[in-house]
Formats: C-alpha cells, structure tokens, sequence
C-alpha cells in the first residue's frame, strides 16, 4: 500500500526522535497511539471495535494474544489497548524502515528460529510483567497469509500460568484483506473498515502448568469461533 508507506516515510523525524532517545521512552506510548492513528486513518483504513469488556474494565496488567495475519495488527494494536504495552516481534522487522527503530528501542524482538533468543526474549517480557506492564504476544508465531488461524505456540499461555495473569484474546477479523503480506513495501492493500474484537479476560488465578494445553486450547477456540462467525456472514 504505497500512501501507508508514504505515512511511514512523512512521520519518521518524530519517531526517530522519540523512538531512539531513552529519556523520552515514557512518553512514547501516547506518541505511538497518535502515530497509529495517522498511519491508518490518512490512507483511509478505519476501525470498528466490540469490546465485550469496557476498556477502563480491563485488568491492568495482561497477556494480550491475537491471530496475526497483517503488520496492520501491530499498528492497530495501540489503538486496541489503551494501557501502555511492551510487545514481542520477529527480528525480521529490523528490515522494515522506520519500524525498525521502534521495535529495536523500545519493544523486543526475536529470532524464532534460536531457542536462545526465544528464552531471552519471554525472560524479558516475564520481567515487565513483574513490573506491571502488560504484554502482546502473537501466539502463532507468524503472519498468516490467508487469514486462517494457525496453531498456538505454548510460550504466551506458559508465562500467563507463570506470573497468574489473565490473557486478553483480541480477535482481528479482516486486517489481512486491507494489508496482505508479502513483504511491507510490497503487499497488496487497500481503504477499508477493519473490524476488531476485544474478547472478556480469561483468568489464571489458581492454574498450573498441567492447564496449559487446555487454557491454550480455549484462547485458540475464542478466536477461532469468532473468526468462523465473521466468514460464515460475508
């Protein structure tokens, strides 16, 4: 989508300075809000969002988890949740210009492919959980290109249990239609309205690692329903 890369290059001064300056890190979160807003809003992509808990009743510190089927699930993540988030993401985006010192300064990236930077990286996230922050996970481990849902990956499901805290599964129902993949600069897109489901939390409190499969397993079958629900409706 050449106006959404166009956004990228126009607002990159501001996210340069913002996003590799660690003083003004604190203030990033609101800036990125903004930005999230322009990158989307200008080149004519707008949302619509069901929330089936009201944000201000959301619990403050989380596992947010989605399906990911489109870079637009990262930007349209900080208009999603409204309470400052550290997310993780593939090393690959340190190729995308602009995202790149973004993700690389202020949020963590992994090579999924090294068990060593997959460790480091939840050792890291496990780390702002203890400090109250919440976290995003794409629990699929990477882009769908068709929109299916793919297989969950334990990691997200595992820390949930570790550090008791509820995981938040948002559902992104078309993203992948208005943004495809096939490489940033090069994926196919156009306007549209994305449609994004905010579902009820789903408490740890009391779990082990022995309800790991099966609390997976119900993350998975939330999105999957409603992902079911929306395609059987067009």
């Amino acid at each position: 989508m050449l106006n959404f890369a166009l956004m990228l290059i126009i607002l990159s001064p501001l996210i340069y300075v913002f996003f590799t300056r660690k003083k003004l890190f604190p203030k990033s979160y609101n800036l990125t809000r903004f930005l999230s807003y322009c990158l989307v809003t200008i080149p004519g992509i707008f949302v619509t969002i069901k929330r089936e808990t009201p944000a201000n009743q959301l619990p403050k510190t989380a596992i947010y988890c989605s399906n990911h089927s489109s870079y637009l699930d990262i930007i349209l993540a900080f208009i999603v949740i409204k309470n400052h988030f550290i997310s993780l993401g593939k090393k690959a985006l340190e190729k995308v210009p602009v995202l790149r010192m973004f993700f690389k300064n202020v949020h963590i990236l992994v090579d999924r492919k090294s068990v060593s930077s997959s460790h480091k990286a939840f050792l890291r996230l496990a780390n702002y959980l203890d400090n109250a922050t919440s976290i995003l996970v794409f629990p699929e481990g990477t882009i769908s290109n068709s929109g299916e849902l793919l297989p969950f990956k334990n990691g997200a499901f595992k820390l949930a249990i570790d550090k008791q805290v509820p995981i938040v599964p948002i559902t992104f129902l078309n993203n992948w239609q208005l943004l495809q993949n096939g490489g940033f600069l090069k994926a196919k897109g156009h306007p549209g309205i994305c449609r994004i489901v905010v579902h009820e939390p789903i408490y740890t409190a009391g779990m082990s690692e022995k309800d790991l499969l099966s609390l997976r397993t119900r993350v998975y079958d939330v999105i999957s329903n409603e992902l079911e629900k929306y395609n059987s409706r067009k």
